[in-house]
């Protein structure tokens, strides 16, 4: 299946983003290519001419928020920012209830911790070939992690399995405070979920230290609508 997407596409610094955090045994990047389970099968995603080829079973609508296919890199103007990676994109996430968890084990800790933390869940919780499901979270053990921030997964776990919606289309300033509510989720968290997973393309997680640096909140609004885009240029792309 062959999925468009508005040029530019910067495939490679999508794989880079998507690589540098995958989940041994659930996902991997190699050779241009993106790979995941999925419900017990593998789905593999390579550019194509004109947008993405995805080859198994996958939801087109899923995958296209995964790679952020809806959005037009005309949209974001010629700010000097934005032209330094034109063909900028926001990864999304298979499920909002996956990056949220995700979310909370990248706390105050590397990238890298961050996967080693997310790799043991899979493994004990998700039999190491999917991720765990808000119902293994709230009743199994936590592997690996401090107990503040297993209180903030199991909280978050009950507020899912409880009806709390993760995944558009959904009421944007509702959820965020409904997440905003849960111990141990601040506003990093919850406007990293945002841009990610509820797809608000101008979600600022503004105390980030890298975003601190480049912009203060006042030069950060020259961005809007779309800092979530300035958020990944400055992460990602050298000034």
């Amino acid at each position: 299946m062959i999925l468009p997407a508005p040029e530019p596409l910067d495939w490679a610094l999508l794989l880079d983003w998507l690589g540098t955090r995958a989940i041994p045994g659930l996902e991997s990047v190699r050779d241009g290519r993106y790979r995941r389970m999925l419900d017990g099968g593998v789905v593999e995603v390579a550019r194509a001419e004109g947008g993405i080829e995805v080859s198994g079973e996958a939801d087109p609508v899923t995958v296209a928020r995964v790679f952020d296919l809806g959005h037009d890199p005309a949209m974001l103007g010629d700010d000097p920012l934005f032209a330094r990676s034109p063909g900028i994109r926001v990864p999304g996430a298979w499920s909002g209830w996956e990056l949220a968890v995700r979310a909370v084990l990248g706390q105050q800790v590397s990238v890298a911790g961050a996967r080693r933390t997310a790799e043991k869940l899979v493994a004990e919780l998700g039999d190491g070939c999917r991720f765990p499901t808000p119902a293994a979270v709230v009743r199994e053990p936590l592997p690996g992690m401090p107990a503040a921030r297993a209180r903030a997964l199991r909280a978050l776990a009950e507020a899912v399995a409880g009806g709390l919606p993760l995944d558009p289309p959904l009421d944007l300033p509702a959820t965020r405070a409904a997440l905003l509510a849960l111990p141990g989720l601040g506003p990093w968290t919850v406007e990293y979920i945002a841009m990610r997973a509820l797809r608000d393309p101008d979600a600022w997680p503004g105390s980030d230290l890298w975003l601190t640096r480049a912009a203060t909140s006042a030069e950060a609004e020259r961005w809007r609508p779309w800092r979530a885009y300035a958020a990944m240029v400055i992460w990602q792309v050298p000034s």
